[in-house]
């Protein structure tokens, strides 16, 4: 049977482009000790951390509404940790494998893409400037966290990331590896959902509403479901 074609693709970023899943995990155990003096349990990293924004996770560990001054102050101090996490893998701090190869040929065939994440600001930059995101992405095109729309599982990132690329939802698809976020794209009317992540994952990708397949890197994507333009 012939495989639908879609327009265009939208990347989550943190645990799909790059692969910083144990590091977001460690800065999140050293600031949750710091706030509630213990560290976050598996379980609740699932549901309050992977795919959430910034005020979701703090707001849970603080057991409170957080000032803007709060939120601010907490959000610095946890991220240039985890900024200062990244540098400190040398070599290792480069997009995850096959990434640059699917983004080089989306780029030649002018395949419309865009990112959608619950990373703020000072982090996209971040990521822009050391893992040389320009060659390409379109930094205005990006969607993320900068306190204007719903975080995660919210369908509006999703919606938003379409709109960037003037395409509908349905005639894209969306690589995401955090339950928040296949449910986010779920909502948000996506056409096709992948899942990455370990094998170990897949079935529990699989499981989700949503998902029609899962990859544990982007050297299994399936360029022939994209239209080349």
């Amino acid at each position: 049977m012939e495989c639908m074609k879609y327009k265009g693709l939208i990347f989550d970023f943190n645990g799909v482009l790059w692969w910083d899943t144990e590091l977001q995990e460690l800065a999140w155990k050293v600031f949750s000790q710091k706030i509630r003096g213990t560290a976050f349990a598996p379980e609740e990293m699932s549901v309050h951390v992977h795919g959430r924004n910034n005020k979701h996770t703090l707001e849970f560990l603080a057991g409170r509404e957080l000032s803007p001054e709060e939120l601010k102050n907490f959000i610095q101090g946890k991220e240039s940790a985890y900024r200062n996490l990244c540098l400190s893998q040398g070599d290792g701090f480069r997009l995850s494998p096959g990434a640059e190869e699917l983004l080089d040929f989306l780029v030649a065939k002018n395949i419309p893409h865009t990112i959608a994440t619950a990373s703020e600001e000072s982090n996209v930059k971040f990521f822009f400037e050391n893992l040389n995101l320009e060659k390409w992405f379109d930094y205005h095109q990006i969607v993320l966290d900068d306190g204007t729309l719903p975080g995660k599982p919210d369908p509006a990132i999703y919606k938003r990331a379409a709109e960037k690329i003037n395409l509908p939802p349905q005639s894209c698809i969306v690589v995401e590896d955090a339950k928040s976020g296949i449910a986010s794209a779920y909502s948000a009317g996506i056409g096709k959902i992948i899942g990455l992540g370990p094998k170990e994952k897949h079935g529990m990708l699989q499981s989700l509403p949503g998902v029609s397949e899962t990859i544990t890197s982007f050297i299994e994507f399936r360029k022939e479901d994209l239209l080349e333009y």
